[in-house]
């Protein structure tokens, strides 16, 4: 009797497994939106057992992602044959023009409408700002931490500079080692995916947390008019930017590919807020669109790190709003320094939520806004991060998949996509 309970049992899980792998995954996020809101509107008083499936979602990926990037890292540049075409190149220029020409989006944006943050100090106290060299020298630094450290903290400056180095050593391995490093790349890889796996519930989670946390959307309503320059600003990028350098390399219809990858990535990435934690659907997606996975293997790790376009626009627009609030006055050579630095800080932003905030005391620091006052900007963004972080991971991760996609010539999206 036991044995066919258990039998019933094992047939009715197949069922709805089954039942659940057959369903579109992007619904299946949808899905998880929806029941987040409606939860929310049942029971607005917060309920920690239901936020506590965001909260494990985030931080599963959270804490497989350094080894992640790690290993892929180092088993792409282990396993890479000289005479292979990885088109890194390419896309190491595209993710640098890209992230220049989003700086000077949001510049524009923020000069043409500009946005004030009235809680803001009335005038700011004098700093030394600090130059480029400084800012580099801090990359460097943070890029030589310890590996075991870097993988702990999530720097993922280290790990990817570790992980090259490893590569590199790997490559003059034995055959049977090379073999074992791919299996274990293999198993993390798996285990990724296994986490992916429970995104619907971690997507209700995350929504109920967001429409019922102390301050929510009202605190959201109080800053509407900078929520409104990124999110235009990012639209901007992700709409016209990106398929403008996907046709400049292609000279072709850019839109199939930019729709499908934001429609693939952008939507996972805009409620996981990690671009770290969104690697593995980012692979998935260019494995469907049969990108080269020496290419993609090595270009999906790399651009989570050093292709933030989005953190760009953050650290210019949240910067400019409050050189404006303080009524400093801007010349075109000191607007133009922002926007390089912009890039450069982006370039060190952590692949998780909230990443390129802390990174916008260095650049008030250009304009000789006190770190008190830069501070409450931080602070500020940390409120309106229910949607400028979501938007900012999006255009983040989607725009990888298509620069590594425009930098191998493909624009051609395979019919049955949706339906893999």
């Amino acid at each position: 009797m036991q044995q066919t309970d258990r039998s019933d049992i094992t047939k009715k899980s197949g069922f709805f497994l089954k039942l659940v792998n057959g369903v579109p995954f992007i619904l299946q996020i949808i899905t998880g939106m929806l029941i987040g809101i409606v939860l929310a509107v049942l029971i607005p008083e917060r309920q920690v057992y239901i936020s506590m499936f965001g909260d494990l979602f985030v931080s599963g990926l959270k804490a497989i992602a350094p080894l992640l990037v790690f290993v892929l890292v180092s088993v792409s540049i282990a396993r890479h044959e000289a005479n292979t075409d990885a088109k890194l190149k390419p896309i190491l220029i595209l993710y640098v023009i890209a992230m220049c020409l989003s700086s000077a989006v949001a510049l524009i944006m923020a000069f043409t409408f500009p946005s004030t943050f009235s809680m803001l100090a009335a005038e700011a106290q004098a700093e030394a700002p600090q130059d480029v060299s400084t800012v580099l020298v801090g990359c460097i630094k943070k890029a030589v931490d310890n590996p075991i450290g870097a993988l702990i903290n999530g720097n993922y400056l280290a790990i990817l500079l570790w992980g090259v180095l490893f590569g590199l050593l790997f490559r003059h391995a034995r055959p049977a080692t090379k073999d074992v490093l791919v299996d274990f790349a293999k198993i993390v890889s798996g285990v990724v995916r296994i986490v992916i796996k429970f995104a619907p519930l971690g997507v209700m989670g995350l929504v109920y947390s967001s429409c019922t946390e102390a301050g929510g959307f009202s605190s959201l309503l109080n800053y509407l008019h900078v929520v409104i320059i990124l999110v235009a600003s990012m639209l901007i990028i992700a709409l016209v930017v990106n398929p403008a350098l996907v046709f400049a390399v292609t000279g072709k219809n850019p839109y199939p590919l930019v729709f499908t990858a934001i429609l693939n990535s952008g939507i996972t990435a805009f409620f996981t807020r990690s671009s770290a934690a969104n690697i593995p659907v980012n692979m998935d997606l260019c494995e469907k669109l049969r990108i080269p996975r020496e290419s993609y293997s090595i270009s999906i790790p790399l651009g989570c790190t050093i292709n933030m376009s989005g953190a760009a626009v953050t650290i210019v627009v949240m910067t400019m709003a409050a050189v404006h609030t303080l009524g400093i006055e801007v010349n075109f050579g000191t607007a133009f320094l922002l926007c390089v630095v912009s890039v450069v800080c982006a370039c060190g932003t952590s692949g998780i939520a909230g990443g390129s905030l802390m990174l916008i005391p260095l650049a008030c620091s250009f304009f000789n806004i006190s770190n008190d006052v830069a501070m409450q900007v931080v602070g500020i963004g940390f409120i309106i991060g229910v949607a400028q972080d979501s938007f900012e991971t999006a255009l983040n991760s989607s725009s990888d998949v298509i620069l590594t996609a425009a930098a191998n010539k493909i624009t051609e999206v395979p019919k049955d996509l949706d339906k893999e």
